[in-house]
């Protein structure tokens, strides 16, 4: 894509758009000095996709609360099964853009073939960096320092502006960055070794910490470096200084994570009996105009006289409603195609639904937050982790900070070598080890860590 022009007062701007041959790199963290001569059958970015699905933090997933406490009689979404989903709805998502950018904008870089599969990759890893215990965890992270024990810290110890609003602010984000491209003790350069395209792909944020109009944000200070070098690489456009433009290929992960939480947390809620049928069924048809989608009406109709039981007739409709979201979201990034490739589109893909679409997602939001997010068991799960999160970060921080202790002595051992830093690295650099630790626990994990080092355990094996 050229430069254009617009008019102004006092004459001609120059509108900078960025383009595909640079967004869709094969480069990789870590390995930018490195010419790559290996011949695989695998593309670079498929290469991505399989090092995540193989890797350990992915799998971590599996026992982290996405919505619901994790299941005891009956399966509900954990981060691991909505990422996979996540994924799924990404690579259609990156075909239909792939299709549109070679059939009607003339992309022919040959990459623009493997959109689909950077994308799903992306979608993999968005919510890597999410601490345990659902939605609460990233804010007991950040009660720690802002407002816990840990506040005194910043008046014993030397950090900068930047690097105390990460630790009051702590964000998955940023933290996903960072386990994929941070070079861990023992481990490789570069992190995951990512190519810059897959990496640029879950930047929803691409600028840091302490922006006052700006709540969340996408790398810690310890990232900076690498942050920069991704986007600059890429051209992704500075739209105010340490502001960035997204990658355009985060709207399609984006639009593909608010497509399946909002609709597989209803699916979620009629399983466990917090939706009843009727008020499942409500929502979701609501998604599906009478006269626009009156052939997905009927057909649903006809195949649910033959299919009675009633989790298979409701992940019918969720099946269409997700397949009508994905074509109109499509359709959003082609009519809007020009805004974002010169970085100036603002908001989500979803946010631009129209009619009774936008409607029904508004409905949709509105019973998740009062029925679904506020739900006991969802509001208890978010409380146990609010207090276990908190205990293990005061102890564990305590304990870095304070490392020749006898108890800190008894503590340290339990963080794994991969995450430990050098005795002379500074506080900031050492309460990061803490939280990589933590943030990359498991429910289960923690909850049995608090309980060992609050000798919650001991009476059992006394008898």
């Amino acid at each position: 894509m050229i430069d254009s022009f617009v008019l102004s007062a006092t004459g001609k701007v120059k509108i900078y758009y960025m383009n595909w041959n640079q967004l869709l790199s094969a480069k990789r963290t870590g390995q930018e000095d490195k010419v790559n001569t290996e011949k695989h059958r695998r593309t670079q970015f498929q290469r991505d996709y399989d090092r995540l699905i193989f890797s350990s933090p992915f799998r971590r997933l599996q026992d982290k609360t996405q919505v619901f406490p994790l299941p005891g009689s009956v399966f509900v979404h954990n981060r691991l099964t909505h990422s996979l989903e996540v994924a799924s709805v990404g690579r259609s998502l990156g075909h239909n853009i792939a299709e549109f950018l070679k059939d009607e904008k003339d992309i022919d870089t040959d990459l623009v073939n493997e959109i689909g599969s950077i994308v799903a990759t992306a979608c993999l890893a968005h919510d890597m960096g999410n601490p345990p215990f659902g939605h609460s965890g990233e804010s007991a992270l950040s009660h720690y320092f802002k407002n816990g024990e840990g506040k005194k810290l910043k008046d014993q110890y030397t950090f900068s502006d930047a690097e105390w609003n990460d630790l009051t602010e702590f964000e998955g984000n940023a933290n996903a960055f960072r386990l994929l491209t941070h070079q861990f003790n023992g481990r490789r350069k570069g992190g995951f070794s990512l190519t810059y395209s897959s990496v640029a792909s879950i930047l929803k944020y691409p600028y840091a910490s302490g922006i006052s109009h700006k709540k969340k944000y996408g790398f810690f200070q310890s990232e900076k470096e690498m942050f920069n070098r991704v986007v600059k690489d890429l051209g992704l456009i500075e739209t105010e200084p340490g502001v960035f433009c997204r990658h355009p290929l985060v709207y399609l992960v984006e639009a593909a994570d608010d497509i399946c939480y909002q609709v597989m947390d209803v699916e979620d809620a009629h399983k466990l009996k917090i939706l009843d049928t009727y008020q499942t069924k409500e929502i979701l048809m609501a998604f599906l105009n009478e006269n626009e989608d009156k052939g997905t009406r009927d057909r649903i109709a006809d195949v649910c006289k033959e299919v009675t039981d009633i989790n298979e007739q409701i992940a019918l409709i969720r099946a269409s409603v997700i397949g009508k979201l994905v074509a109109k979201c499509t359709k959003i990034f082609k009519d809007n195609y020009e805004l974002i490739m010169a970085g100036k589109f603002q908001g989500s893909l979803t946010k631009y639904l129209q009619g009774e679409t936008k409607a029904a997602m508004k409905n949709c939001e509105k019973i998740s937050f009062e029925k679904i997010y506020r739900h006991p068991s969802v509001v208890e799960i978010e409380i146990s982790g609010f207090k276990i999160l908190g205990s293990l970060l005061h102890e564990f921080s305590t304990a870095i900070l304070n490392p020749k202790d006898n108890y800190s002595e008894m503590l340290l051992p339990f963080i794994p070598e991969q995450y430990s830093v050098s005795e002379d690295a500074n506080a900031y650099e050492k309460l990061q080890s803490v939280l990589d630790y933590i943030s990359g626990m498991t429910d289960i994990y923690a909850l049995n860590l608090y309980r060992k080092i609050n000798g919650m355990g001991l009476a059992d094996k006394a008898y």
